[in-house]
């Protein structure tokens, strides 16, 4: 017995040629703004020289984490500018820093929605387990053909794998407020939005942090896929590399994404913490 097959791909097609054609105004204001925050924030770390950007950056692990955090950023940064990657790697910062911060622009709000509707909730869920499970290469061939190529498709790409994090553990973080806390809080006639700032949010800030950190790493691990279409950065080096099978470059240039990775995740970490502790 032969049984059609349902033509996904030819409706996935169908609706992706749908979007160029209705959306393309919008999706030429998305590639102009999110291309100049990135081209931004990668002039301005390569605007001062790198001696003095190592120094900012050492400077501000200290504070977030003392001692050991700063002697690792200043030693981590130095081998990145002795390997020559240190443009390369501010240019991969940019991008990270980019696609997590959209990421954590949508996902902290439509994680509140989650934690207040249950409803909500029931339909988010399954569209995030859809996004982590999805192998993150097919995300390109959409964000190719809305944005073409460059780091702009890099950046939806890295932000439609990274934002489920954020979704799920604010979704999580404000339901495990105490009950009692949020009683106290109605039985003073709080409105809703009082409640959320004044009692649910600060006491589900350590975890809200935690999602953001895992975002953070999952942007970071998007930067060697996002380099297939023509994303600048260390991730380029990498790939290129990989293509030429040049194991010592792509050691040296794997070695740069190692300190940036540790660098991010110790500082979102201290950063939780600290909140924990106040």
């Amino acid at each position: 017995m032969n049984v059609p097959k349902i033509p996904i791909g030819e409706w996935v097609e169908g609706l992706e040629s749908w979007l160029e054609t209705n959306f393309e105004p919008f999706f030429d204001f998305v590639k102009l703004v999110v291309g100049s925050v990135v081209n931004g924030l990668a002039d301005g770390f390569n605007f001062l020289p790198p001696l003095v950007m190592i120094v900012l950056f050492t400077l501000l692990a200290f504070w977030i984490g003392r001692m050991k955090m700063g002697v690792f950023t200043l030693i981590g940064l130095l081998l990145v500018l002795n390997l020559g990657y240190w443009e390369h790697t501010m240019d991969t910062l940019a991008l990270v820093l980019t696609a997590s911060f959209i990421s954590i622009v949508l996902g902290v709000p439509i994680g509140i929605l989650c934690a207040g509707n249950k409803k909500v909730q029931n339909v988010i869920t399954p569209v995030l387990d859809f996004m982590q499970t999805m192998p993150a290469f097919v995300y390109l061939l959409p964000a190719v053909a809305f944005f073409s190529l460059g780091v702009v498709p890099g950046v939806v790409a890295s932000v439609i794998f990274s934002i489920p994090p954020t979704i799920r553990l604010t979704n999580l973080g404000i339901r495990q407020v105490p009950e009692d806390l949020v009683e106290a809080a109605d039985a003073f006639g709080s409105t809703p939005m009082q409640k959320l700032i004044k009692v649910q949010l600060p006491i589900a800030v350590p975890t809200i942090m935690a999602g953001i950190n895992q975002t953070i790493m999952l942007s970071l691990s998007m930067v060697v896929i996002a380099s297939m279409i023509g994303a600048q950065g260390v991730g380029a080096d990498v790939y290129r590399a990989v293509t030429q099978a040049k194991t010592g470059v792509g050691t040296e240039a794997g070695l740069a994404v190692v300190v940036l990775a540790i660098m991010l995740d110790r500082m979102t970490q201290k950063l939780a913490k600290r909140k924990k502790k106040e």
